[in-house]
């Protein structure tokens, strides 16, 4: 089944009423009124903050003082196979509702879309006929709830149909047309308010995706890294010289992104980090990301004029994890996904912690940024533990040298596998660890999915048999600390202890319950 769930928009920016439906406030004080169910598909986009492809999606109406606003909105993929249709219509509306409640504004009346494009050979029509039972579910699951569904459309083939209106001069058989992109009151009323609509999910994640362009050339790079850095970072003595390379390379190509030319289009700005970057770059930077204190300390560039630049390197190197490789985008594709969410673009944020979860379903930092993201929590907790280690470090430093581009102590948001994000968050101070006797979490090494053999015809191999990554120990070291680490790989299964107060810290192994699989969309 596909798991593609999310939450997006705040519970406070419309109004609703049986009616009439007013769409946001803006500073300039703009209202929009909806009074028809083509309306409230051209709504559709601008509620979500993109286009919704093979979705089923919900929107929560709240009453306030006669009126109705519109509340959190949850998208989930369609699955293919129809029998899983009603275990994910109840996700969909269990979590939108629960969601509500935990923040106290529990839904009231809720609007349901399923969009899809036809199929070859078929018409919008028969899409509209295909998902009515699915469209029937999602009402059945929110009247379970005593949350009643007032309008439920299907949105396909550039045409949309009522599910509850019966009347024909309304809403015809064959469906009415949407209107053309941006030419409605609303998108006026959006444009002027500063209500952006990104295109489509597809055209979104085709950013983060292996590029095929020079795929050959980047894997011989990265097998060649993988054979000079993997033995290197499996070594207590040379871990932390490693660290200080990649993060120092990382600098320089944020910098030499910063004093990029600015093009127009995100294909043509895609091609041109793609041209700043060499493979060899790329290969170094992705295999020493792989040790995740080195990942935390990356995660620093996430504000201010740094965190544009980093943003469209973490992209870059998720579209240089190529072939064999792709499990490695699960770091590049996590620190996109904080970097996205610390600047307020909560859509981009989900996307690419979702496509990490898809690398990695057991990379548990990108699960629980996920959650807390999905969940609206505020990332400014997180931000001040990277400012503070960030700051202590540079000054530990300072004696001996500057310190490198972007340097700042380890985030360790995956200190505990069932840990709320919120305290997570909290809990990585580093202060509180040191007062509780915490420890280091360990470093994540992550082998390849399918290394090759020894009777390869070019025999590639990233290491030898002797350096395959391995669980190694090491003397405790404080979050952020330069000095020895611990290294595991992704199949270590032992639970270790944490560093956030001395409990264990589950090795990143645990699929996520909100993560997505991108093969079915």
């Amino acid at each position: 089944m596909t798991n593609h769930s999310e939450t997006t928009g705040s519970s406070e920016n419309g109004d609703l009423t049986r009616g009439a439906v007013p769409l946001g406030r803006s500073t300039h004080d703009t209202q929009v009124t909806l009074r028809t169910p083509a309306e409230l598909a051209d709504a559709l986009p601008y509620l979500l903050g993109y286009r919704p492809e093979d979705s089923m999606v919900l929107v929560a109406l709240h009453d306030r003082a006669g009126r109705g606003r519109f509340g959190g909105r949850a998208r989930l993929g369609i699955p293919s196979n129809k029998d899983d249709w009603e275990s994910a219509a109840r996700q969909l509306v269990q979590g939108l509702v629960t969601g509500g409640e935990r923040r106290g504004v529990r839904p009231e009346q809720m609007v349901a879309y399923v969009c899809q494009e036809p199929a070859p050979g078929e018409s919008g029509r028969d899409v509209m006929r295909r998902l009515m039972p699915l469209a029937q579910l999602l009402r059945t699951e929110c009247g379970r709830l005593d949350v009643p569904v007032i309008e439920a459309l299907c949105v396909s083939d550039g045409r949309f149909w009522s599910y509850c209106c019966p009347t024909e001069e309304c809403c015809p058989p064959d469906g009415s047309p949407m209107g053309l992109p941006g030419t409605s009151v609303l998108a006026a009323a959006a444009t002027y308010a500063g209500i952006q609509v990104r295109g489509s999910l597809r055209e979104l994640r085709a950013r983060l995706l292996p590029s095929e362009t020079g795929a050959v050339e980047q894997e011989i790079a990265l097998d060649s890294a993988g054979m000079a850095l993997v033995p290197r970072i499996l070594d207590d003595a040379f871990r932390a010289q490693v660290a200080e390379e990649t993060l120092a390379l990382a600098g320089r190509v944020i910098e030499r992104y910063a004093g990029a030319i600015p093009v127009s289009g995100t294909h043509q700005a895609d091609l041109r980090d793609d041209a700043l970057l060499s493979h060899d770059e790329a290969a170094t930077l992705v295999l020493g990301l792989q040790d995740r204190t080195t990942r935390d300390r990356a995660a620093a560039w996430m504000e201010g004029d740094e965190a544009g630049p980093a943003l469209r390197l973490w992209r870059a190197l998720a579209r240089r994890c190529v072939g064999p490789y792709g499990e490695h985008a699960a770091a590049p594709l996590t620190l996109a996904g904080w970097v996205a969410w610390s600047t307020g673009d909560d859509l981009e944020a989900r996307e690419a912690l979702a496509m990490a979860l898809g690398a990695d379903p057991d990379y548990l930092f990108a699960r629980l940024l996920h959650q807390a993201c999905n969940e609206g929590l505020d990332p400014e907790s997180i931000r001040r533990c990277l400012r503070r280690e960030r700051t202590e470090r540079t000054g530990r430093v300072s004696a001996d040298g500057p310190a490198a581009a972007g340097d700042a102590g380890p985030l360790h948001l995956d200190a505990a596998d069932d840990a709320d994000p919120a305290d997570a968050a909290d809990d990585a101070d580093p202060a509180d660890a040191d007062a509780d006797g915490g420890r280091a979490a360990a470093s994540g090494i992550r082998r390849r999915s399918r290394p090759r053999t020894a009777d390869t015809p070019d025999d590639r191999r990233p290491w030898s048999e002797g350096t395959r990554p391995r669980k190694v120990g090491s003397e405790p070291t404080r979050p952020g600390s330069s000095g020895p680490g611990r290294t595991r790989t992704r199949a270590a299964k032992k639970a270790e202890p944490s560093e956030t107060g001395g409990g264990l810290a589950t090795p990143e192994g645990r699929r996520s319950g909100s993560g997505r699989n991108e093969g079915d969309e």
